[in-house]
């Protein structure tokens, strides 16, 4: 799935040592809002220090957020774990955005008049 807005927080980050591993994780959580007519508010989070210093987010900035919905068990209660996979600067629009002509040069190709081909009988009698 994906979303596309403004990051308007990023919430300190969290990490911990794993239990059962023993290895050492981070994570940060993240709220985007949407530029539609009622924007909508969602808080996603990046797992990995790695995957935080890679997507390197900033509040204020537009971008594109690629996501993956989990939900999780506690004590009784459940709770969704929205985890970015991929981040994109920018909008759709902007990421697609065509090459200015003005960069590329534009080369025509010369062009050659199409021959004619006339038979010697004038009569056809194609339908078409």
């Amino acid at each position: 799935m994906e979303i596309t807005g403004k990051v308007i927080a990023a919430l300190e980050p969290k990490g911990g040592i794993s239990k059962a591993s023993g290895n050492p994780w981070k994570m940060q959580d993240y709220v985007i809002e949407t530029n539609e007519q009622y924007p909508r508010r969602m808080c996603f989070n990046v797992f990995g220090e790695d995957k935080i210093n890679q997507f390197n987010i900033q509040v204020g900035e537009e971008i594109t957020v690629s996501f993956d919905i989990n939900a999780r068990e506690y004590q009784g209660r459940w709770f969704n774990d929205i985890r970015a996979w991929k981040v994109e600067r920018g909008t759709p629009e902007q990421q697609a955005a065509p090459i200015p002509t003005d960069e590329v040069p534009v080369v025509e190709a010369p062009t050659a008049p199409m021959p004619t081909f006339e038979s010697e009988e004038s009569n056809d009698d194609l339908p078409f």
